[in-house]
Order: structure tokens, then sequence, then C-alpha cells
């Protein structure tokens, strides 16, 4: 498996954590004190560092650091949106497409030869 596909995919699963650590709370943990809400959400957080660091590491094998900043920010997005709607119960609006199309840009400008 190439080591682009192996950062996406281990940087996607450490997304999910990290977008769960960062606004599952909002949903799950309404009524708890902050504190609570925040020690569980460094739980949660320390999952998603435990995969995203060895897939920095194996991307940059290969891969620049803005090459590997921007495929963070384009599976950010990916993940972030169906969250938002299927978890959150937040509207879908056009302004994620807009948002994808900017980060279309930046993957071509970061990863062109």
């Amino acid at each position: 498996m190439p080591v682009w596909l192996i950062t996406a995919i281990m940087l996607t699963v450490s997304n999910l954590f990290m977008t769960f650590a960062w606004y599952g709370h909002l949903r799950s943990m309404q009524s708890k004190p902050w504190i609570i809400a925040a020690l569980v959400s460094w739980v949660i957080a320390l999952g998603e560092y435990l995969i995203q660091v060895p897939a920095n590491r194996i991307g940059y094998t290969q891969l620049s650091l803005g090459q590997l900043k921007i495929m963070q920010e384009v599976i950010t997005l990916a993940v972030f949106v169906p969250f938002s709607i299927y978890v959150m119960n937040q509207p879908l609006k056009l302004d994620y497409l807009w948002a994808g199309l900017c980060m279309m840009g930046a993957v071509f400008f970061i990863f062109r030869s």
C-alpha cells in the first residue's frame, strides 16, 4: 500500500477521534460541568494522538510537511461535514462546498511538482 494512502487512512481515523473529542461533548455532555467534558475529551484525544503521530511520521518519509498539513486539512473537512450533519444535526450549507473548492486549490498548489 502506498505511503500516502496509509497516511491518509491513519489521519482519517485520528481525525474521527479528534472531531468527537472537540465537538462530541457539545451534544452528549451539555448537562455536565466543563471539567468533566474536558477530561473525557482528553482521553479521546489521546487515542487521536496515538494514531496521528505515527501517521505523520510515516507520511513524512515521502511527503513534505506542507503536503502532510494540507492532507490533514482536507481530511478534517471531509470528516467534519458528515459529523456536523449526522451527529450534531446541523444543516448542510453551501459554504462547505466553497470551502472544499478552496481546499482543492490548496491541494493542487501544494502537491504540484
